[in-house]
């Protein structure tokens, strides 16, 4: 059985080629090195990230690899393909829509993360209703702490807090979001072409075991 380590300098050297070509026909005559350098060794990375994250925090974890081909249906921007990888990973099981862990490899950087992009609607309520209360002071707290060690995390969504919150609520900033996520990055996507990838992964996705923690929390 086939084992992953890294990816190699050709994987990144495809999505540089790609964002330079971003055509069908380029990609077809391409189309073995997409397959031999990113798609193959994704899905082992994606099995061995899971196994990873369920011993990180004592839950098992499914996984998701974003297709490569673009949805141009609704956009503007027609080119067909997504000159990146991303990766999802996520807890199983649960009824409350969970926190994630995000990997994704650009062109000139890797993004890892953890949190929700943006609560479906039932959750967005269950949310809420959570940082009306002790969680959102938590909330509040984290985000100060983690933006003081540098991590990335975008201001909420909404200019006001929504309808049936008193609108002087001292946890205005985490009700005023629709969901949370903080970043790290790397300047270069250097991180992915050295040896065990998967354990300096975790290692990287531990920093961000607070976020998982405070939002695995939400019931």
């Amino acid at each position: 059985m086939a084992q992953f380590d890294c990816f190699s300098s050709e994987a990144v050297g495809f999505l540089q080629d790609l964002k330079a070509n971003n055509t069908k026909d380029w990609f077809a005559a391409n189309k073995t090195t997409y397959e031999t350098y990113l798609k193959a060794p994704s899905k082992l990375f994606a099995d061995d990230m899971a196994l990873a994250l369920r011993d990180l925090t004592g839950q098992d974890h499914g996984s998701k690899i974003f297709r490569i081909h673009r949805d141009v249906r609704f956009s503007k921007d027609k080119t067909p393909y997504n000159a990146h990888l991303h990766l999802a990973f996520m807890p199983t099981g649960q009824v409350v829509q969970p926190p994630m862990w995000f990997f994704g490899l650009s062109p000139d950087k890797l993004s890892l993360g953890c949190g929700v992009f943006q609560y479906d609607k039932g959750a967005l309520d269950t949310f809420r209703d959570a940082m009306a209360g002790p969680l959102g002071k938590e909330l509040i707290q984290t985000t100060l702490e983690m933006r003081d060690l540098g991590f990335r995390i975008g201001e909420p969504e909404l200019k006001r807090i929504p309808p049936g919150f008193d609108k002087n609520h001292p946890h205005e900033e985490a009700l005023r979001r629709k969901g949370f996520a903080v970043w790290m990055d790397a300047g270069t996507p250097d991180f992915v072409l050295e040896q065990n990838l998967t354990e300096r992964t975790t290692a990287a996705f531990a920093e961000l075991m607070p976020v998982f923690q405070l939002l695995s929390r939400i019931k």
